[in-house]
């Protein structure tokens, strides 16, 4: 059996093993710092071995990582709206630092593992050179980068749109309602300068930035930085964390700039939180604000993963165990014992801010003194208010509310030698806090809603002897991490707190024992240290393993490349999917977008590149789409091209009829009975609906709310297979957010044979296709399209590849002299299906005259040649708006596609 010191195996076959591996060498490396120089040797195997990767594929990927190799202490850049110290000008050249306080700045001070540089504001105005310069030499002996701001960008950024907007929002208490037309009219200007501000931190860390630094921007302060930072390196390793909780989606959506700091965050490769909760906000909001969808992994948009997950912050806890052994704080705790003797100390530590429940807890207590009058001169709580936003109207009054009802309770419960509340509105110094922490019996934290909560780890930590009870509240981020071992309770409800704080000052010896057991236990081991190590290990990790999920990401085509041999080939074929391809592009959460999908137009600025490329005697254009026959008529009627509606089984030149490639025995009986699902489920699910067409049936749910189209498609399909086609030969093919039922067998890739077989007939093409460019936004079932082409070029060298470059090749919408010396993809198709109404028309011609040459056999339009003579440099298959694809390259949107074809036009 393997005991408690296993560590996994040297070649990690997945991405936890190598976190686990990564977690126990951290560990080993505490105590053996000499291991650490060894530990490069495995790091190939270490992170590359994945079980989906061929050996081959791994070496190449390992050697890409191990060109990149990080140094012994990897450079951390840490990203935050201020510096952990606080700069006071004491002269023309000359500063006055002092470190700062906050949850970040202690969490952070002992982290020493990596060599870490602190970029941020100083909190001081420095509009001179002189005394920029003076600061920056200050800072740099305290590893510190300043960034530069002024009291305009400081105004709007930081004490508008960060502390007046997105603090509030965070914390849900909403947009500011009392001045909201004046913060309506003053919104964009703020949000100017919150980009403007983010623009700044991101030229100060592109300065400083070295290859291999990791970048770690922290809070709401800087949620547009890694879009900033990704746009000037794409390659620097970037990770975001937030340190308020994040609202609901229902919350996050009032926000006027929801979807651009979405999108800004999503290009960081990690995005942590404190808790699950929070990170499934944030999953939630990009699923419902941004239409993108969601993993357990993280966000997925086109393909580009951001990992989300959840990192809960810890504290320096040996710090404060050393502490209080030290003179200073053994002082203070001597006198505290002196001063409350005989008495029982409760102790609240909080900034005095709305969402902290100063009142609440201070009201909780009066009821406790209420009920409990043996307890009146038995107990005593300590309130540290540390002042915050003084010059803040909303701040002024909570100031004077708790002073009234302090006041109040001192006087309704105090006597001449004694109060019950002792409230200071100041900090106090690290020593006098840990003997506050210390002397405690009993600490109240009643947050109405925190990012985590600090305090009740730091008091955790200082109470190795005491052993005292922490009441938390279940709004703070703390109580996932210490639940167990706490009293949770609702802020809110101030009869619960009171009841808690009676049960807490009357527990038993033994209970309390467990209870701080626990909670010390996990206070000791989830430190700052572990949680940034944790946190730069997982970016690590998943920037090998965006390394590798690329391998199957396409590349952006070379548009250059793609136009030169277009100009330089005799005869072309492009082959254009419509929806997503050749329409505008549409907002599916914006206004209108339902309606414009479903009357389906071509984009304006397509219209004049496909008129000059139909008009080409050189270049044959085919739309090939899975709309019906009359949404194409109406969309290309005016072109000279092939249109190829419902995946091919209908085809007609624009300057013809329709006629079908549909086999004749083709079995249409079950429609009815599946459209009348549809129609159910349509009724049942808002913003839902379905398209009836001649070989098919869909139902699309995009613009439903999404976790409930996804619950209605799961029970649709349920229902589809129990019973409508539960014995009918059909494909049931899910999109994205559609579900669309059609005929075993029916594709595009299926289709395109019959379709060049026709075209080449109709035609009478007297030189083989040299060019062929496919552009699609295609379902995965239908990208065989693109596959179709793949096995016609030289650099294949499977039996079909040889096969297809023999003249034995013909589309299988041709009548055969003679059987096929090779099995092609086209052969294989045809064996799929039975004879098409066109293929029926060329055998009864060829019948009637047996002497007559085959028309449509290619050997006769081009003796020795091949309908299809593609070298592997002309052959352009691209996907649109999907990253992963079998396609050979990737546009990314509508405007490349227009860019593309009016390039080609050009050389038309």
């Amino acid at each position: 059996m393997q005991g408690n010191n296993y560590i996994p195996p040297l070649t990690p076959r997945s991405r936890l093993e190598r976190l686990l591996r990564e977690r126990e060498l951290r560990k080993s490396s505490r105590y053996n710092p000499s291991a650490e120089d060894g530990r490069d040797g495995n790091k190939e195997s270490e992170q590359l071995s994945d079980a989906f990767l061929s050996e081959n594929e791994v070496e190449e990927v390992a050697e890409t990582v191990a060109a990149e190799d990080r140094p012994r202490k990897q450079r951390l850049l840490v990203v935050a709206n201020r510096l952990p110290v606080s700069a006071v000008r004491e002269g023309v050249d000359s500063y006055h630092l002092e470190i700062s306080v906050g949850g970040l700045v202690s969490a952070l001070l002992g982290v020493k593992e990596f060599d870490t540089r602190w970029i941020g504001w100083a909190g001081v105005n420095v509009p001179d050179e002189v005394g920029q310069k003076a600061l920056t030499k200050a800072l740099a002996e305290m590893r510190c980068i300043p960034v530069f701001l002024d009291e305009d960008i400081v105004n709007e950024y930081y004490n508008g749109y960060c502390n007046n907007i997105l603090w509030p929002l965070f914390h849900y208490l909403g947009l500011p309602q009392e001045d909201r037309l004046a913060t309506t009219r003053s919104f964009q200007t703020q949000f100017d300068a919150y980009k403007k501000a983010n623009q700044m931190f991101a030229d100060v860390v592109n300065k400083h930035y070295q290859d291999g630094d990791v970048v770690w921007c922290h809070d709401y302060h800087l949620m547009f930085l890694p879009r900033c930072l990704k746009e000037y390196n794409d390659k620097m390793k970037v990770g975001w964390f937030l340190h308020t909780p994040f609202p609901s989606s229902e919350i996050h959506r009032t926000l006027p700039s929801r979807s651009y700091l979405l999108r800004s965050v999503l290009a960081a490769d990690l995005v942590g939180f404190h808790t699950y909760d929070y990170a499934r906000h944030f999953v939630s909001a990009c699923t419902r604000i941004l239409g993108i969808e969601g993993t357990p992994e993280g966000v997925e948009d086109q393909g580009k993963l951001t990992r989300v997950a959840a990192f809960p912050i810890g504290i320096d806890s040996e710090r404060f165990i050393r502490a209080l052994a030290l003179p200073e704080v053994q002082n203070h705790l001597k006198d505290l014992k002196e001063r409350f003797a005989g008495r029982k100390v409760m102790l609240g530590v909080d900034r005095l801010d709305m969402i902290k429940g100063i009142p609440q807890k201070i009201l909780a207590f009066e009821k406790f003194l209420e009920e409990n009058a043996h307890w009146r001169d038995k107990v005593v709580l300590l309130q540290i208010a540390v002042p915050t936003r003084t010059d803040v109207s909303e701040y002024q009054k909570l100031t004077s509310q708790v002073h009234e009802i302090v006041g109040r309770i001192n006087g309704r419960f105090g006597t001449l030698t004694a109060v019950p509340i002792h409230h200071l509105d100041r900090s106090l110094d690290f020593h006098a806090l840990c003997a506050l922490y210390a002397v405690t019996d009993v600490a109240l934290v009643t947050s109405l809603r925190d990012g985590m909560n600090l305090v009740s780890y730091e008091f955790v930590a200082c109470q190795a002897s005491k052993k005292g009870v922490l009441i938390l509240s279940e709004f703070a981020g703390a109580a996932q991490s210490l639940g167990a071992g706490a009293i949770l309770v609702n802020p809110w409800n101030i009869t619960e707190v009171a009841a808690s704080i009676g049960y807490a000052l009357d527990m038993p010896a033994d209970e309390r024992e467990k209870r701080h057991q626990f909670n010390f236990k996990h206070v000791t081991t989830h430190t700052s240290q572990e949680w940034a190590a944790t946190f730069v290990s997982e970016l690590n990790d998943t920037i090998v393993e965006a390394q590798l999920r690329k391998r199957q990401v396409p590349p952006l085509l070379p548009n250059k490349v793609a136009v030169d041999c277009y100009s330089k080939s005799n005869n072309r074929l492009i082959i254009l999917g419509f929806n997503s391809t050749l329409t505008e592009p549409v907002d599916t959460l914006g206004r209108g977008g339902q309606i414009k999908e479903m009357d389906l137009k071509v984009h304006p600025d397509l219209k004049e590149p496909l008129k000059k490329l139909s008009e080409d005697p050189k270049t044959t254009i085919i739309v090939l789409s899975g709309s019906g026959r009359a949404v194409l008529d109406k969309n290309f009627g005016e072109y000279n091209m092939w249109l190829a509606a419902e995946n091919g089984m209908f085809l007609r030149l624009t300057s013809s009829e329709w006629m079908t490639t549909m086999p004749e025995n083709l079995n249409m009986d079950w429609v009815d009975s599946v459209k009348h699902v549809f129609e159910y489920f349509t009724e049942r699910t808002p913003r839902s609906h379905f398209e009836l067409r001649e070989t098919s049936i869909i139902w699309s749910y995009k613009y439903a709310d999404i976790e409930f189209g996804r619950l209605q498609a799961r029970d649709l399909l349920q229902h589809l297979w129990t019973g409508p086609i539960s014995n009918a030969s059909l494909d049931v093919v899910q999109g994205g957010r559609s579900v669309e039922v059609r005929a075993v067998g029916v594709s595009k890739g299926a289709a395109i044979d019959r379709i060049l077989g026709e075209i080449v007939h109709s035609k009478g093409m007297k030189e083989p296709i040299d060019y062929v460019l496919c552009i699609g936004h295609f379902l995965a079932k239908d990208e065989d399209v693109y596959r179709f082409f793949e096995p016609e070029l030289p650099s294949e060298t499977s039996p079909m590849a040889k096969a297809m470059l023999s003249n034995s090749y013909r589309p299988s919408s041709l009548p055969r002299a003679s059987s096929s010396k090779g099995g092609s993809k086209a052969t294989y198709y045809k064996k799929q299906r039975s004879m098409s109404n066109i293929e029926r028309r060329d055998i009864e011609r060829t019948s009637s005259d047996p002497w007559r040459p085959a028309s449509r056999d290619r050997t006769s339009l081009h003796e020795g040649s091949s309908v299809l003579d593609l070298k592997g440099d002309n052959y352009f298959s691209c996907a649109v708006a999907r990253k992963r694809s079998s396609a050979r390259y990737l546009l990314k949107t509508s405007d490349d596609i227009v860019n593309l074809l009016s390039d080609l036009a050009d050389h038309s």
